[in-house]
């Protein structure tokens, strides 16, 4: 039998919903090599009323292709990390996992969305990974760092619930996009990253940060539409959560406004 988090939770759309890209990782399964994305995130475009388009690895000569398909942009999570050599540095854990294929293609992806001003949410890679692309760079270990927390969620034998409970509260600074979208300034959230952002790429606007200064959320000012990325997993049981819907609301209607101006639907 399926859990409540992995059945869908709105499996119908309307004809000519928004068009969002989800990026997908890499791994293998076995000697083979697949693309795969986290069912969650999947389900999470569909809450925004949002078709998803899962991408394979793309070569550089398609990315142009793809974006001209494309109303919105979905950034996951993953157990991979931003290879370091993409901010300067060594490798710090070797036996963390990396996926170098993703990165290939993803990093030059995210500028070009930047650029055009597409709609994109990035989460918790998403979000490392767009301040990469823009020239930012990471921790490799958040909980080394001297005057940080351990933002690792706990240990893996623990139930899911466990894994994905409120962590610990972010203060949501005024005057900024999810300020906006929320109308609080404070809230709980969920934390399982060993990576976060050491420097934030120039241009980006902190929308919120943790009890420690660690940077929870940034929007892209220099985008012209909706650009938002946060650390935590707001994708996870999104249907039964306020704050969840309203960043995903706001997302969706995002990709519906890029739709409409773009590429009107038909009858």
């Amino acid at each position: 039998m399926s859990t409540p988090e992995l059945r869908p939770i709105n499996s119908s759309l309307p004809r000519h919903a928004p068009r969002v890209l989800v990026p997908s990782c890499h791994r293998t399964v076995g000697q083979h090599p697949f693309h795969v994305v986290g069912q969650k995130y999947i389900e999470a475009v569909r809450l925004a009323g949002c078709l998803p388009i899962v991408v394979p690895s793309a070569h550089p000569e398609e990315l142009l292709d793809w974006l001209d398909i494309a109303d919105g942009i979905l950034l996951t999570g993953s157990p991979s990390n931003v290879h370091p050599q993409h901010f300067g540095e060594a490798v710090h854990d070797a036996t963390l996992p990396l996926d170098p294929v993703r990165d290939l293609w993803t990093l030059p992806l995210i500028r070009h969305a930047v650029k055009r001003g597409l709609p994109l949410l990035g989460i918790c890679r998403g979000f490392q990974e767009t301040n990469v692309a823009l020239g930012g760079s990471l921790y490799q270990a958040v909980h080394e760092q001297h005057g940080l927390a351990d933002h690792r969620a706990p240990d893996d034998a623990q139930p899911v619930n466990v894994q994905y409970g409120l962590a610990h509260p972010i203060q949501v600074h005024p005057g900024g996009l999810l300020s906006a979208l929320l109308e609080t300034d404070c809230l709980q959230v969920n934390s399982l990253h060993g990576q976060g952002i050491a420097r934030l790429a120039d241009g980006l606007r902190i929308e919120a940060t943790a009890p420690d200064g660690l940077v929870e959320a940034f929007s892209v000012p220099q985008s012209a539409g909706f650009s938002l990325c946060v650390q935590w997993h707001p994708e996870w049981q999104a249907n039964a959560n306020p704050i969840s819907l309203g960043i995903l609301k706001a997302f969706g209607d995002a990709c519906r406004s890029w739709r409409d101006l773009h590429r009107p639907p038909g009858p």
